[in-house]
């Protein structure tokens, strides 16, 4: 089962960011990707000329022509870009699903064509892949790469961080969206993108206005006696706080500036909420859950107010997780019916 995603990963990942940055200045043509070669997809965007010049957490990139060969180290940054019509070359695999491209939501924009895997979400990104890829763009937007690191892999290629102002991992979608057209030069169609996920959003507020000041949190229990609550910046807790649910706030203060508030059975009143969502990998963990002598007692369990999910098979949780552009609008489409049961 997969861990709630903490704020240090992919970050050791960059220990052997010198050695494969020394080895690109060194070397000759390295292997170029002989699956992910075409990035654009469709007739070239009217949009902004280049060069240009984004701002991000670590700083301002330059990027001076549009990108042909663009790598994502972000767990979820393929996703804007593929939305705006461009297919990254390399990307990290975060929930190991075979082939990676093979997501409801994702896989018409991938139009068959498979991306180099860099690294799976615990092993981290596999540096010699990166610079093989000889990429002219490099996304880290939901990645949580340090200043030391951002300098290292600007070696590489102009690389885009998170946006700044924002905990890593807790940019809303939005601004990961605008950022990603930003650097694309194509903010307007960013923008458009935006618009329309957030008229989705307002007919399901307005749908379901009982919803409007309920709490909600997202949960998670990856091994026995360990749950996790996500707190407000995470995608999956922003994803219900925009259907019109309130995120309780003691979560999000116990969670600091990691994306989860962790304990152990002794602190499951935590999650005494109006809507309890649970996210899981598999169907396996729910009976332990359900069966936890003090889970037993909370009313949110005992008047049948939390729902039970799977990150695959259905991939509902991994929409959750992602809440991107691209996959909000599954999500939407799964989510609220669910949770009216």
């Amino acid at each position: 089962m997969l861990p709630p995603l903490k704020t240090n990963r992919l970050l050791t990942a960059f220990a052997a960011l010198t050695l494969a940055v020394t080895a690109s200045a060194c070397g000759g043509d390295g292997p170029s990707s002989p699956r992910a070669e075409a990035t654009t997809v469709g007739a070239p965007t009217a949009g902004t000329a280049f060069p240009l010049k984004v701002e991000h957490l670590h700083g301002t990139t330059e990027i001076t022509r549009k990108p042909e060969r663009i790598v994502t180290i972000g767990l979820s940054d393929h996703e804007p870009l593929l939305a705006l019509g461009h297919r990254p070359v390399g990307v990290v695999d975060w929930f190991q699903r075979t082939p990676f491209t093979d997501w409801p939501w994702a896989k018409e924009a991938w139009g068959g064509v498979e991306p180099t895997v860099l690294g799976l979400r615990e092993d981290g990104v596999k540096m010699e892949k990166v610079v093989a890829l000889k990429p002219d763009l490099i996304f880290a937007m939901y990645s949580g790469i340090q200043k030391e690191q951002y300098d290292q892999l600007s070696k590489i290629a102009p690389v885009v961080a998170q946006p700044k102002g924002f905990d890593p991992y807790a940019a809303p979608w939005q601004e990961m969206t605008l950022l990603a057209g930003r650097a694309l030069g194509e903010e307007a169609e960013a923008k458009t993108l935006i618009d329309r996920i957030g008229v989705k959003f307002t007919e399901v507020r307005e749908a379901n206005p009982q919803w409007k000041g309920l709490t909600a949190v997202a949960a998670d229990s990856f091994k026995a006696g360990t749950y996790s609550a996500f707190q407000k910046g995470d995608p999956k807790s922003a994803f219900l706080a925009e259907l019109g649910f309130t995120i309780p706030e003691r979560i999000t203060k116990q969670a600091g500036r990691s994306n989860v508030a962790e304990f152990g059975s002794e602190g499951l009143n935590m999650l005494e909420v109006d809507r309890l969502v649970w996210l899981t990998t598999g169907k396996e963990p729910w009976a332990r859950i359900k069966n936890d002598s003090v889970y037993k007692e909370l009313k949110v369990a005992k008047e049948g107010r939390d729902l039970f999910l799977t990150y695959q098979d259905p991939p509902i949780g991994a929409a959750l997780s992602f809440n991107t552009v691209l996959s909000i609008p599954y999500a939407i489409d799964q989510v609220p019916p669910l949770i009216k049961k």
